[in-house]
């Protein structure tokens, strides 16, 4: 059966695990693509220039966005963070899909310049586990984890507009679906025999 290339987007609250799913995923599936990410922040110890980030100044940044160069672009921090269409194209032109971890509105975003992305919302078994593994994580504080609850609520009820949604309430299970998930829409598209996805 012959496979298509797919550009993948991959969103989900903080604390919902998608990162090691994605990780999992990628080591089970090592020819998936990697794009590399622009942003307006300096390297850090230990990054490589065009490997870790492209890296560039404010005013090269705006002229690609100008120029229509980002499938989508986000302000993190007071950085500019974005994902060349360049990246992307060329990974699916050699034959390769793209998966993406990207914010809910960066995955809305992509939808919109590439209408085929196929959305997969990773989301924890319940709000409580997620509180629970943001409270275990010990890196935040009470008003951080306030405000993580709260856009996950928020990210949580738009999860119906994605294309998929996997449960990580198992590691190895969410990981195994995610990748009969690609397996399948690399293959038929991810349209069911009734027309529907």
């Amino acid at each position: 059966m012959e496979r298509r290339a797919r550009l993948f987007v991959l969103s989900g609250p903080s604390g919902a695990g998608k990162g090691t799913v994605l990780s999992e995923v990628r080591r089970v599936r090592p020819e998936l693509g990697l794009t590399v990410s622009a942003t307006t922040r300096k390297p850090r110890e230990g990054e490589v220039a065009d490997v870790s980030y492209h890296y560039m100044s404010e005013e090269r940044f705006s002229e690609l966005v100008e120029a229509g160069a980002f499938l989508e672009w986000a302000c993190v921090h007071g950085h500019r963070y974005g994902t060349l269409l360049s990246e992307v194209d060329a990974c699916i032109s050699s034959g390769a899909s793209v998966i993406l971890e990207i914010d809910v509105q960066g995955a809305f975003a992509v939808r919109e310049k590439r209408p085929d992305a196929v959305l997969v919302f990773i989301e924890p078994p319940s709000m409580e586990e997620l509180e629970r593994r943001l409270r275990s994580r010990g890196t935040e504080d009470e008003e951080s984890i306030v405000l993580r609850l709260a856009n996950a609520r928020h990210e949580m009820e738009l999860a119906a507009r994605y294309d998929a949604r996997i449960v990580n309430d198992d590691l190895a299970t969410a990981v195994r679906e995610t990748i009969a998930l690609i397996d399948k829409y690399e293959t038929d598209g991810g349209i069911d025999q009734d027309g529907s996805h």
